[in-house]
């Protein structure tokens, strides 16, 4: 999930680093960390995490990566693209394992250079966020094109696309965070759209210091996690695993989501990536590897650090 140039030029939103900050003090109007571990069912101070395979539906590449993680138990929750070009194959293995948790990767770019998708909606009710040849735009550096009501026509058709398909989401997030840190017009379409269908949306109380507008806007139904874990292109491919043994040996309590890219290094995602290294195929290769190795396993164990699913927050929510 490459992010806009602006997200990798900032000191104070670095994905490459590990995102650790938990605010003590949070909105009376939703739930704490510690009343959303207790409404799991878990006691105070326990480490739970999500990890969440992004991207799914870009390439065979991806879902077969994805697939293969979380049949293995390794990777227990993912978000799906449904613009792109593989979604069919990945929707027709939600559609046949119903108990899977899987969400919606809301896409309104197109970022690579050569392999490209554009909306699900008709082209001439979404024109704001096209670019000349019809596909979603590269990137959103200069966004003050982008139409709201586009957006949120574009939202609703991906996802009565995906139900449509006989996916059933558990929850939604924004690729590349276009709807979240893009600000409050924007990410308020998103909720809107998101309370609409009963769906969760992924929002980390870490963004709040950086995103105000993020905690302005939820209410009591929202369900706010308390860290975020992903990697970025500071880490060196040696570094890889270092990078996420020390974020699971240092795991704060609470809820901590694990955003990750697995995918194969094999010549399809090759030339589809093959423009940058960024969130490339050897990259997605080192996820798969590192997430599905023992080495991993073992670390939950020693450190009892607990998996958990969106579709457990949502049965949560729904409890409030």
């Amino acid at each position: 999930m490459p992010y806009r140039n602006g997200l990798e030029r900032s000191h104070k939103f670095t994905f490459a680093l590990l995102i650790l900050v938990s605010f003590l003090s949070f909105s009376p109007m939703t739930m704490s960390s510690q009343t959303l571990t207790d409404h799991l069912g878990y006691a105070p101070g326990t480490k739970l995490i999500i990890v969440h395979a992004d991207d799914l539906g870009e390439t065979h590449a991806v879902n077969a990566a994805a697939i293969k993680s979380l049949e293995a138990g390794s990777v227990n929750s993912a978000s799906l693209m449904v613009p792109c070009p593989w979604f069919p194959e990945i929707a027709d293995y939600a559609k046949s394992h119903p108990n899977a948790d899987f969400g919606l990767h809301l896409t309104l770019t197109s970022e690579r250079v050569y392999y490209r998708w554009g909306p699900v909606a008709p082209a001439d009710k979404v024109s704001s966020l096209l670019d000349e040849n019809g596909y979603f735009h590269h990137d959103w550096e200069h966004n003050q094109h982008i139409k709201a009501n586009e957006v949120e026509i574009e939202l609703r058709a991906q996802i009565e696309r995906a139900l449509a398909m006989g996916v059933h989401p558990t929850h939604l997030d924004s690729h590349q965070y276009r709807l979240i840190m893009n600000g409050k017009e924007l990410f308020d379409v998103m909720l809107r759209v998101a309370h609409d269908y009963k769906l969760p949306v992924f929002v980390n109380r870490d963004w709040f210091a950086d995103y105000p507008y993020l905690q302005e806007s939820l209410g009591p139904e929202d369900i706010i996690l308390d860290h975020t874990i992903t990697i970025g292109p500071e880490i060196l491919p040696e570094k890889w695993n270092e990078f996420y043994i020390s974020a699971l040996k240092n795991l704060k309590p609470g809820v901590t989501e694990f955003v990750i890219h697995p995918g194969f290094d094999d010549e399809e995602l090759r030339a589809a990536t093959r423009e940058r290294s960024t969130w490339g195929s050897a990259w997605r290769q080192r996820d798969f590897d590192f997430f599905n190795s023992d080495q991993f396993r073992q670390i939950l164990v020693k450190e009892n650090i607990k998996l958990i699913t969106w579709r457990e927050l949502a049965r949560t929510a729904a409890r409030k």
